[in-house]
């Protein structure tokens, strides 16, 4: 299934004075080789998501104007992207978060000029409640879960975060060397799913692709082995951005036909992976070392890891 186009995405971030390509790492951890794609300043942003929210953002904007407003649910870093490209493109954001989600990225959300509403214990919450924004103001609901009867908005900010599989496939070209196993965070599933179709359409060396989700929030696992979505339950888990019980339509849809392998990972897994990679001196989150705590206990002959995210502080 072919349903993303990374050629609109890499020609808007070509005019963008703040994109770079990430730093693709090649390390010796913990005595064993690993690839680490680096996510965690992306645009100035902090993690991945800065790619896809503010592209949607501008997507719509380019169609109807700027004299709009967003409405979307987030743990923090896709609010921060749907912020920021509004405000960029002279629109307006309004970001529903979890009474879960720290107060630093809520005070990020605010310096980007973006309305902040505290809505509800968890993400799932969060989300009911800014789909009936949208329903009772007429805002944009540009959310990264998709849903029967909602698909579009995601699937353009799933789209933009298709370039870090370009970078990458780029670089290996280049390198004339492959991974043989890519580790793939996920919550709602968009990220993994981006990167794994793009993989699947376009790399030369097909890898093994494992999508990994926190114990406490195992949505795409349990969805694949029940052959629908499903939603699961479990307490807070410290991987706060992967912390999702639904996943994503699309993101289903895609990872059960791209993905080789759904793994969990716990939380005192999580915690020594963000530990690790601080030694090596690129501090991120339990959620940003989700996929090096897989790796960890799986390997890989020649493994690629994300970190998809900087420190809550950044």
């Amino acid at each position: 299934m072919t349903i993303f186009d990374p050629a609109p995405v890499g020609a808007r971030l070509a005019r963008c004075p703040v994109h770079a390509t990430s730093p693709l790492f090649r390390r010796e951890v913990a005595g064993r080789p690993l690839w680490i794609k680096d996510e965690r300043a992306r645009m100035g942003l902090g993690s991945f998501k800065a790619l896809g929210g503010a592209y949607a953002v501008l997507r719509h904007i380019e169609d109807r104007g700027p004299a709009i407003t967003f409405v979307t649910a987030s743990a923090g870093n896709h609010g921060l992207s749907v912020a920021a490209g509004a405000r960029v493109f002279g629109a307006r954001a309004r970001v529903h978060i979890a009474s879960t989600v720290p107060e630093a990225f809520a005070k990020r959300l605010r310096a980007e000029a973006a309305e902040v509403v505290r809505s509800g214990e968890e993400y799932e919450a969060a989300v009911a409640a800014a789909v009936a924004d949208a329903e009772g103001t007429g805002a944009i609901h540009l959310a990264d879960g998709s849903w029967p009867g909602y698909s579009e908005p995601p699937r353009l900010v799933m789209e933009g975060y298709t370039i870090i599989a370009e970078e990458l496939r780029e670089s290996f070209e280049a390198e004339y060397a492959w991974p043989d196993t890519v580790y793939l965070q996920a919550g709602v599933g968009g990220l993994a799913a981006a990167i794994a179709e793009r993989i699947r359409a376009s790399w030369a060396d097909q890898p093994r692709i494992v999508v990994v989700e926190p114990e406490a929030a195992p949505c795409l696992k349990e969805s694949v082995a029940a052959g629908r979505i499903v939603t699961v339950n479990g307490p807070v888990s410290v991987m706060g951005r992967l912390d999702c019980k639904t996943p994503s339509m699309l993101a289903f849809d895609l990872l059960r036909e791209a993905a080789d392998a759904f793994v969990t990972v716990s939380e005192t897994e999580a915690a020594e992976a963000s530990d690790l990679m601080a030694a090596e001196g690129l501090q991120t989150t339990p959620s940003g070392a989700a996929g090096v705590a897989a790796w960890k206990r799986l390997g890989g002959e020649r493994p690629l890891v994300v970190l998809s995210e900087g420190p809550n502080d950044a």
